[in-house]
């Protein structure tokens, strides 16, 4: 069977599953907004989609058009944002949406490549605006496009590599039904999702299984193919809980790293766990917080994160100040814990003790 046919059976199965059979249905499924388009697409970028429906009607409920997102505060973005992970998502998506605000008067740009542009915007959130709002002739690659494409076409070479990028595009724009770019784009999307899944895929309910190389080689579970394993480095934190007067000091992470701009407990960064901890916890007392006076209780478990690239660890000391201590000017003691974006692993802590309240 020739190239041409195959790519042809592949593009007129895929349309005729999705307009018979495909029943899954989002709240921007179908959607014309580039904004609503958008918003969707930066909050399901490694969010499955069960967890991130929530926070898409939250933000739409909260930020109806991209001027009130755009209005917004980054402390008012990140609340809404919490317990999502990766907030340099939230942090961009906020710069973006004040970006077309101050120079497109709030109107998206139309092309793929314009839409490249925009920062927090890579191909596959601009493929996905440019196809879906305005109906160009572009295709989305993202990782179930990608295993559609392997498990079929048996594409051997590594997606994550350079070579494995440009091929998995060109196919993807091979077999794209240019008549309907944005029904073909949903349409392969929802396929991955719902029949060839990651792990177990229903190939005995797939309308293209009797051309597709997996099934026909039994190679499922072999591709698609990634060649980089990620190096997953470990951090151990020292967490503080300086209770003064009834209320607790927390801070705003500042520092090029994980949370900026989150806020958090007081940390110490430690290379591990140990019996040196104290000693640690009352250095940082004396010499930062500037206090003789305190008491040092025994620690928390600990809590874990596990972050693309990190795993981390925290362990929380409770410490009372005297209250003879005076704060300083910069510091925030509060109890209202709810009227600030913390990570994950501090919220777990905090609820351990009754402290936050969604």
């Amino acid at each position: 069977m020739s190239l041409i046919i195959v790519n042809n059976f592949f593009t007129q199965q895929l349309l005729y599953w999705h307009l018979n059979f495909n029943k899954r249905t989002m709240p921007w499924k179908g959607e014309k907004d580039p904004y609503k388009i958008w918003l969707s697409e930066i909050i399901l970028q490694q969010t499955r989609v069960a967890q991130g429906l929530s926070y898409y009607e939250r933000f739409i409920h909260n930020f109806p058009s991209i001027f009130e997102l755009a209005a917004a505060s980054e402390d008012e973005v990140f609340r809404l944002w919490q317990g999502l992970g990766y907030y340099s998502r939230a942090r961009n998506l906020h710069h973006t949406a004040q970006w077309i605000v101050a120079n497109f008067k709030g109107q998206f740009p139309k092309t793929y490549k314009e839409l490249l542009q925009l920062k927090g915007v890579g191909p596959y959130t601009a493929a996905a605006i440019a196809s879906f709002a305005y109906k160009e002739k572009i295709a989305v690659v993202d990782g179930n496009v990608v295993r559609v494409l392997a498990r079929f076409f048996g594409i051997k070479t590594p997606f994550d590599s350079g070579e494995g990028k440009k091929l998995f595009q060109e196919k993807a724009q091979l077999v794209l039904n240019e008549m309907t770019p944005d029904i073909h784009n949903q349409a392969i999307m929802d396929f991955g999702a719902h029949i060839c899944k990651p792990q177990n895929p229903l190939c005995s309910q797939c309308i293209l299984h009797t051309n597709c190389f997996a099934y026909l080689n039994q190679e499922q579970k072999e591709l698609p193919i990634k060649s980089k394993k990620i190096q997953v480095k470990k951090r151990y934190f020292l967490g503080l809980h300086i209770e003064h007067l009834g209320e607790i000091l927390i801070e705003k992470r500042q520092e090029k790293d994980i949370w900026k701009g989150l806020f958090q407990l007081p940390v110490l960064e430690v290379l591990n766990f140990n019996l040196q901890e104290i000693s640690a916890i009352e250095d940082y007392l004396n010499n930062h917080l500037q206090v003789e006076q305190y008491e040092v209780h025994e620690s928390s478990e600990v809590f874990h994160q596990k972050l693309t690239h990190q795993t981390i660890h925290l362990k929380v000391y409770y410490v009372k100040l005297t209250a003879h201590y005076k704060r300083k000017k910069n510091e925030i003691y509060t109890l209202n814990f709810s009227n600030f974006a913390f990570p994950k692993i501090f919220i777990l802590y905090l609820q351990s003790k009754s402290l936050f309240l969604m």
